[in-house]
């Protein structure tokens, strides 16, 4: 078992992970959604700028009167879970106040599923923040962005920009996962998931 959950635990803070990939030219990848929606969250409760730390780009505020520190791991997608790794160290944080977000395969384009613990999925993003963070009972916010029916496509599937078609949605839909982030914080994380679902159809 690595160190960090062996140290005295902050459960007075969490940390939101988006994952993705740094750049100009992943920045609107299907990848990426974690990454969108970091932002957006962050933007959405006036955090500050982020800054570089923990190889990756942190900020810190407040959402429903708890203390919360969103990071966006630069480390590549294939090496995230150094960055959360280390910022997890840092703020004494342990995986059950950790929540990931990341995009999901198996999950039709817009539908969402919250869960804690399970296994990668293929996911290179969750594949390293296992292996880093040593505790896989972190939560996950499983983003789909669909399949494209072919395994020997998925590299490049994921890669590739959201279509025409799924931009004209894209927004709404991180809108409303960012708008309703204060359930994610609260001991009813179904309660997210049917917000969600309420308040976004394509």
């Amino acid at each position: 078992m690595f160190g960090i959950f062996k140290k005295k635990k902050n459960l007075d803070m969490w940390l939101i992970v988006g994952l993705g990939n740094p750049g100009d030219k992943y920045e609107n990848n299907r990848h990426n959604v974690g990454f969108m929606l970091a932002d957006q969250i962050a933007d959405d409760n006036m955090f500050p700028n982020f800054k570089s730390k923990f190889n990756g780009e942190i900020s810190e505020g407040r959402i429903a009167n708890q203390k919360v520190a969103i990071l966006k791991p630069m480390t590549y997608m294939n090496d995230s879970g150094i960055s959360v790794r280390k910022a997890a160290d840092f703020y004494k944080i342990p995986a059950e106040k950790i929540i990931v977000l990341h995009d999901e395969l198996d999950l039709a384009p817009s539908k969402i599923k919250v869960k804690q613990g399970g296994g990668t999925g293929g996911h290179n993003g969750i594949k390293s923040t296992d292996a880093h963070l040593g505790d896989k009972e972190y939560w996950r916010v499983r983003l789909g962005i669909g399949h494209p029916g072919d395994k020997n496509r998925v590299s490049g599937y994921v890669l590739n920009d959201f279509s025409k078609e799924e931009q004209k949605w894209l927004p709404d839909w991180i809108y409303v996962l960012s708008k309703n982030v204060d359930y994610l914080l609260g001991d009813n994380k179904d309660e997210y998931m049917t917000r969600v679902s309420e308040g976004f159809k394509i």
